[in-house]
C-alpha cells in the first residue's frame, strides 16, 4: 500500500510552508468526489487522474454550460417487464452510488436535469437485454444514467455509442441483493468523437455484476468503472476491450473496490493497437478494505502491439488491509506478435497476413465471447476484422 509522506517542515520559520504541505492523492480511494463543477480545476494533465490523457482534446467537455439540445439521439429497446423513469437531481435512486471525481461528471450530473432510469423489476429474468442506442449528431453533450436491477432480478443492458459529439457520461449502477446483471459500454463512434464516461457501480449481498467495456472507435474515448463489492458474497466480473487505430486514444482507469466478506473480483482487459499514434492507456485499482476477509480477487491487462509507432500504457495497483483472504493478484504484458506462433501457422501454408489475424482474433475473441449475445459477438468479431483489414491496406 502507498503512504503519503510527511510535508517537509520549515525550521527556520518555525512552521509548515503551506506550498511545501501539498501531498497530491496517491492512491484511488483518496480522490475527492464532488456534485459541485466549481469544486473541482480545469485539468491540465499534470493531476493523477489526468497526466495519461490528452487533456488539450476534451475542452469542450470542461465548460460548465449547457450545450444545444438533442446532440445524441436516444433509441431505447427493452422487454415490456423494464421500468422506464426520469430522476430530477436528489430523487432516488439518483445518487445513491455516484459521486462525481472529475470535472467532467460534476458538470454531467449538473447538467442532466431529467436523468432515465432503467429498472429491472424484483424477480425479474430478462429473455432479451435492454438496447440503448445512442448516436451523435456534433456538439456537445452530458448525460447522467442510471441503471437498477431489483433484488433476485436477472437481465443485461447494452449501451452502444455511434456518430459524432463530445460527450461527458456518467453511469450509475445498483445491483441489489441477489441480483445479476451484465451491463455492456460499446463505443463505435466515429474518429472525431469525444467520450468521457465514468460508470460508477455497487454491488449488495450474493449479487453479481458483469461489466464490459468495448472500444473500437472514437478520437479519445475514456470510460473509467468503478465497483464496489458491498455485500457479503458480492461478485464482479470487469472485463475490457480495446483496438486503437493512428491517432486514437482509448483510455480506462478501472477501480474494483472489495468491501464487503468474501467477495470475487475478476479483471481482465485487452488491448490491441495499430498505426503511428495509436495508444491505449490502462490503468487497474483493486482495493481490498479492512473488513474484506475471505476476497478472491485477480486484474490482469494484456496489450497487443501490431505496428509500430503504437503505444499502450499498462498500471496494475493492489492495495491489500485485511491478512485474511483467499487471494489476490494483478498482472500486465504488453508485446508484439509471438514469432513461434506466427511461424507454426506459416509452417502450415497460412499467409503471413492470414496468420496475423488469427492470432489477434483468438487474442481478442476471449473478451467478445463473454458478452453472451450471439448477433453482438457477430458484430464485434466482424469490427475487428475490418479494423485489422484496414491496417493490413494501410
Amino acid at each position: 500500500m502507498t503512504t503519503a509522506t510527511q510535508a517537509p517542515v520549515d525550521r527556520a520559520q518555525g512552521h509548515i510552508d503551506p506550498a511545501a504541505a501539498f501531498v497530491p492523492v496517491q492512491t484511488r480511494s483518496a480522490r475527492p468526489t464532488s456534485f459541485a463543477p466549481a469544486d473541482f480545476g480545469v485539468p491540465t494533465g499534470r493531476e493523477v487522474n489526468w497526466k495519461h490523457t490528452p487533456t488539450d482534446r476534451l475542452a469542450p467537455l470542461f465548460v460548465d454550460e449547457a450545450g444545444p439540445t438533442g446532440v445524441i439521439g436516444v433509441e431505447v429497446t427493452a422487454p415490456r417487464e423494464v421500468e422506464q423513469l426520469r430522476l430530477a437531481p436528489g430523487e432516488a435512486p439518483r445518487g445513491e452510488v455516484f459521486r462525481p471525481e472529475d470535472l467532467p461528471a460534476a458538470i454531467a450530473w449538473s447538467q442532466e436535469a431529467s436523468a432515465p432510469l432503467i429498472r429491472i423489476p424484483a424477480g425479474v429474468e430478462l429473455d432479451e437485454p435492454v438496447v440503448v442506442r445512442l448516436t451523435g449528431t456534433g456538439g456537445t453533450a452530458h448525460a447522467h444514467v442510471v441503471i437498477e436491477a431489483q433484488p433476485q432480478s436477472r437481465g443485461t443492458v447494452v449501451l452502444r455509442h455511434e456518430g459524432v459529439a463530445h460527450q461527458a457520461q456518467n453511469v450509475e449502477i445498483i445491483v441489489r441483493d441477489g441480483a445479476a446483471l451484465t451491463v455492456i459500454s460499446v463505443q463505435r463512434w466515429d474518429d472525431e468523437a469525444v467520450h468521457l464516461a465514468s460508470h460508477q457501480a455497487r454491488v449488495d449481498r450474493d449479487a453479481a455484476l458483469t461489466h464490459i467495456v468495448v472500444t473500437l472507435g472514437g478520437g479519445v474515448v475514456r470510460v473509467n468503472p468503478s465497483v464496489e463489492l458491498a455485500g457479503a458474497g458480492a461478485n464482479g466480473k470487469l472485463f475490457g476491450l480495446s483496438f486503437a487505430d493512428a491517432g486514437q486514444h482509448f483510455e480506462s482507469q478501472v477501480y474494483l473496490h472489495h468491501k464487503g466478506p468474501h467477495t470475487v473480483g475478476d479483471v481482465l482487459y485487452k488491448g490491441a493497437l495499430q498505426g503511428q499514434g495509436a495508444r491505449s492507456v490502462w490503468i487497474g485499482d483493486v482495493l481490498i478494505g479492512p473488513d474484506a476477509v475471505g476476497t478472491d480477487s485477480y486484474e490482469a491487462n494484456r496489450n497487443l502491439v501490431l505496428t509500430d509507432g503504437a503505444r499502450a500504457d499498462s498500471i496494475p495497483n493492489l492495495e491489500i488491509e485485511t491478512g485474511d483472504i483467499v487471494g489476490a493478484g494483478h498482472a500486465s504484458a504488453t508485446g508484439r506478435f509471438d514469432d513461434e506462433q506466427l511461424f507454426y501457422l506459416q509452417a502450415r501454408g497460412i499467409s503471413e497476413d492470414e496468420a496475423r489475424r488469427l492470432v489477434v482474433l483468438g487474442f481478442l475473441s476471449e473478451i467478445v465471447q463473454k458478452t453472451g449475445i450471439p448477433a453482438l459477438e457477430e458484430e464485434l468479431i466482424e469490427a475487428i476484422e475490418t479494423e485489422l483489414a484496414e491496417g493490413i491496406r494501410a
